[in-house]
Formats: structure tokens, C-alpha cells, sequence
């Protein structure tokens, strides 16, 4: 009987050791997984809709970046390495009150990153790369990004993104070439090249934000749509320079926007065509004074006038008076229509992916 019950104990451990063993290899089978832990019982499985992307409420995120080591990480490259790669869950990053000096990627294995700041003006990820200092050849201008995002559905709310180089020439602050991309009520801060909105079909959402610089500050392929939002131009020189392609009907559309200016500012053009077929509008956009009455320039290639699309609806204040370009369209009530967040972003396998609420 001894050795009976002696045998049956031997076969339960086998099985427990065995059991135990196709758990462990069934957790093997992702390799973003080695060396992470499923605490269960630790996770915040709040419902609670109020406290998503709350800065006040850290447990609302997956990760917290924090400089004084009170975070999971010191700096915001080393969170997003540490994100799953394509997650099925949106990942949430909260980036405390600090100057992060480093050049960030979302590479294109991080889709659905979403970055909060503590607070717009607190929290700035900044660089001072520019073309001269790349030297890389004639394409150095994409090199020279502070914040490149390439992930797609990536979202970005409350913080600053700065190209500290000064007016040194090229010198790029946001690199965008993901498709559905939002930034609320963010600041892009720099010289020549603020903002290059890129990525061919791919579609960006600027919501409340504020973007300064001189020379073709807003420049790309993509279509965006910048709304509610303050341009500010620190230099006599131009605002946009889209490269639309040939087959995409929309390339910058500015809603309900603010054009400002530096106090010496006072020849400032809408935009000139980084190619052939830019599309540009603004529509309801209040210009201040430093825009210049005929608007648009060709950038000294007359056969771009036929090709390009620059248009404009109710435009307002000082800088909407006068004459624009034979070339520049005055758009109809209805024609302004067609240029709605939901027409110009919409798809039918997309929904309204520009709402913040998740």
C-alpha cells in the first residue's frame, strides 16, 4: 500500500512539473514578452473614462517619464523602446514637467502611442540639429528632427517640441510621416522647417496648437488640418510649402486659425509650392497685418501657377485685404464646404479617428 501511494505522488508531481512547463513555453511565444511580468492583481483596471490621459492621475498610464527617477524611465526614447511593439492596446506615456534634451523616435513597430505632458509650456522635448551640423548631403534637412513619428494612430496633447538651433538654416522640430496622427494643444517652436507634416496618403490633425517659424515653417506631403490654431511667423519669408501629390485632392487646411506675427514682421506670403501640385486653403483664418496682399508666391516657377491649388474662404483682419494672385481661387460658400475636418480626414474604414476620446 506504501509504495502505492508512493507511486501516485511521484505521477501528480510529473504532471504538476509538466503542466508547469506548457505554461512556461505558451508564454514564450512573443518575443516582446521575455522578462516581462503579469501582475494581475497590480493592474489598474479602472473603467473610469475621466481619468484617462489625466496627468493627475498616473495610474492612468502604462508608463511615466520623470527626470528625478520618481517614473519608470528619465527619458521619453527610453519609454518608447520600452513599449510593446504593435501593441494591441493603446499605450499610454505621461511625460512630467521638464527640458528633455534628446532627439525622440516612435518608430514605425510603436502604433497607438499616445505622449501627455504635464502642461504645454512645462513640458519640452527639445534638440538643436540643423542641416550644416548633419552634413549629410542635400537631403541633411530630414536628419536634423527633434521629435520624428513614424508610428501610425500616434497622439500627442499638452507639450512643447522645439528645434533650439536658432536661425541657422534647415532645422526641423516635428517630423511627422505617420497616418492618423492628432496634436492637441501642443507648441512647435523653431526657425526654417518647423513642421514637416509628411508621408504620402497619410493623414495629421492639429487641434489647438502653436507653431512659429520663418521659412516654409509648415512644409510636406501629407494632409492636415491644422484647427483653432495660432501660426506665427518671426521672419519676412513664407508659412507653408506643401509638396502635395498629384492625386491627392487636399494637402494644408487651415480651420478657424490665427496667422500672427513678430512686431517687425511685415512681408509674409501664405505659401509657396515645395512642388508642383501644393494644395493649400484657409478658410475663416483672421491674418494679421504682416501677410501680404497678393498672398502667394510661385517660387520663381511660373508653370506652377497652373498646377498648384492655393484657395481661401472668409479670410479676416488686415492681412485678408487686397488682392491675392490671379492664380490664388476665392472660394464659394459651398466650395469651403468640401473642405470640412470630416471631409478632408474622413474615410470609411477610419471613422472619426481625430477624437481625442478613446
Amino acid at each position: 500500500m506504501f509504495a502505492l501511494l508512493t507511486s501516485l505522488a511521484v505521477a501528480v508531481g510529473c504532471l504538476a512539473v509538466a503542466a508547469g512547463t506548457v505554461g512556461t513555453l505558451g508564454g514564450a511565444d512573443d518575443p516582446d514578452d521575455a522578462g516581462e511580468s503579469d501582475d494581475t492583481e497590480n493592474a489598474d483596471d479602472s473603467g473610469d473614462p475621466e481619468s484617462v490621459d489625466d496627468p493627475d492621475d498616473a495610474g492612468a498610464y502604462d508608463y511615466v517619464v520623470a527626470q528625478d527617477g520618481s517614473g519608470d524611465y528619465e527619458t521619453i526614447q527610453a519609454a518608447i523602446d520600452g513599449a510593446k511593439s504593435f501593441p494591441p492596446e493603446r499605450i499610454r506615456i505621461l511625460v512630467r514637467d521638464g527640458v528633455y534634451d534628446e532627439k525622440v523616435e516612435v518608430h514605425a513597430w510603436n502604433p497607438d502611442i499616445t505622449l501627455v505632458g504635464e502642461s504645454a509650456e512645462g513640458t519640452v522635448i527639445t534638440h538643436d540639429d540643423h542641416f550644416e551640423r548633419i552634413d549629410r548631403g542635400r537631403n541633411s534637412t530630414f536628419f536634423t528632427y527633434t521629435l520624428k513619428v513614424r508610428g501610425n494612430d500616434f497622439r500627442a496633447r499638452d507639450l512643447t517640441v522645439e528645434n533650439s538651433a536658432g536661425p541657422v538654416g534647415q532645422a526641423v522640430a516635428l517630423h511627422v510621416d505617420a497616418d492618423r496622427a492628432v496634436f492637441e494643444n501642443c507648441r512647435f517652436l523653431g526657425h526654417q522647417d518647423t513642421i514637416y507634416a509628411a508621408g504620402e496618403g497619410a493623414c495629421q490633425y492639429f487641434s489647438d496648437c502653436y507653431v512659429e517659424g520663418t521659412t516654409d515653417f509648415i512644409f510636406g506631403g501629407a494632409t492636415a488640418v491644422f484647427e483653432d490654431c495660432r501660426v506665427h511667423s518671426k521672419a519676412d519669408s513664407y508659412v507653408t510649402a506643401a509638396s502635395t501629390p498629384a492625386d491627392e485632392p487636399f494637402g494644408f487646411v487651415f480651420l478657424d486659425c490665427e496667422l500672427t506675427a513678430d512686431p517687425d514682421v511685415s512681408e509674409v506670403y501664405l505659401g509657396r509650392p515645395w512642388r508642383n501640385h501644393a494644395r493649400t486653403a484657409f478658410i475663416r483664418t483672421w491674418m494679421d497685418s504682416h501677410v501680404r496682399s497678393d498672398g502667394w508666391h510661385n517660387w520663381s516657377r511660373p508653370d506652377a501657377e497652373a498646377t498648384v491649388e492655393y484657395a481661401e474662404f472668409d479670410s479676416r483682419g488686415p492681412g485678408a485685404e487686397g488682392e491675392r494672385v490671379s492664380w490664388a481661387t476665392a472660394l464659394t460658400e459651398d466650395e469651403a464646404a468640401q473642405y470640412s475636418k470630416a471631409n478632408v480626414l474622413g474615410s470609411a474604414s477610419g471613422g472619426e479617428w481625430w477624437d481625442w476620446e478613446e
